[in-house]
């Protein structure tokens, strides 16, 4: 997996931009690059203005200081902190499902650990965010929650696959409909009835086309649609988010 874990900075985990109306549409199934910056929001070597809010103790007997990006809104602080009651400057899955249903709806763990598997630290071995990828999480859930409520037409809190369907072309992802199937697929409750998306599993659908689109478009140069992978590449490229969560 090394391919991938050596590309992994180029994925941006925050809501792309939606599409100007005005434009007309385009060959291809997604978009070239937007013009604005998106950039892997956790990595170490970006530097961004901190506060510290806290400082946790740790189980080696030492304190590490718990930075939020400058200017965190101080609910976003309270909610790390309340689940974070070992105050060892991390949440697990269980507590960020905590924290995000609080604020939210309920959260599947499904889809929290998708969640953290995109924006956890990469140099982070276990499983878990600290205070600063808490805050981009957050910033990020509201980017789609706003996506999700202009497409949730009839205000059900669902979105169904015609919804979906607009939802992401709006963000330039042409998904065909046999792919549409296959995403929502996953979500049917047995009954035989056509499934409908909660918000979180909205979520987590639109980050695994936006992520895997991502990483096609770092072999698609020329944003033809069409690229040529090896098959390490193409494992490489597929495996990580099946395996994540």
């Amino acid at each position: 997996m090394s391919s991938y874990s050596n590309n992994k900075a180029t994925y941006s985990p925050s809501a792309p931009p939606l599409s100007n109306p005005n434009e007309p549409p385009i060959a291809h199934p997604y978009h070239p690059p937007s013009t604005t910056n998106y950039t892997y929001p956790n990595y170490p070597h970006q530097s961004q203005p901190q506060t510290t809010s806290y400082v946790p103790s740790s189980s080696y007997g030492y304190y590490q200081p718990a930075s939020f990006p400058s200017g965190t809104d101080p609910q976003v602080i309270q909610s790390f902190q309340m689940v974070d009651r070992d105050h060892s400057g991390f949440v697990e899955d269980k507590e960020l499902q905590q924290a995000l249903s609080s604020s939210y709806q309920r959260f599947s763990l499904r889809t929290i650990r998708l969640l953290i598997f995109i924006f956890k630290n990469p140099s982070e071995y276990f499983s878990r965010i600290g205070p600063k990828e808490f805050a981009a999480l957050w910033s990020c859930l509201g980017q789609w929650k706003a996506i999700f409520e202009r497409f949730d037409r009839d205000r059900s809190g669902k979105i169904d696959v015609t919804e979906l369907r607009d939802a992401l072309y709006s963000l330039g992802y042409m998904v065909p409909p046999s792919v549409l199937e296959v995403l929502i697929s996953r979500y049917t409750d047995g009954s035989g009835r056509r499934p409908e998306l909660c918000f979180d599993s909205f979520v987590e659908c639109g980050m695994v086309v936006k992520g895997l689109t991502e990483k096609f478009k770092e072999k698609d140069t020329r944003y033809t649609g069409s690229a040529k992978l090896t098959y390490d590449e193409f494992m490489s490229m597929i495996l990580p988010f099946i395996v994540s969560y």
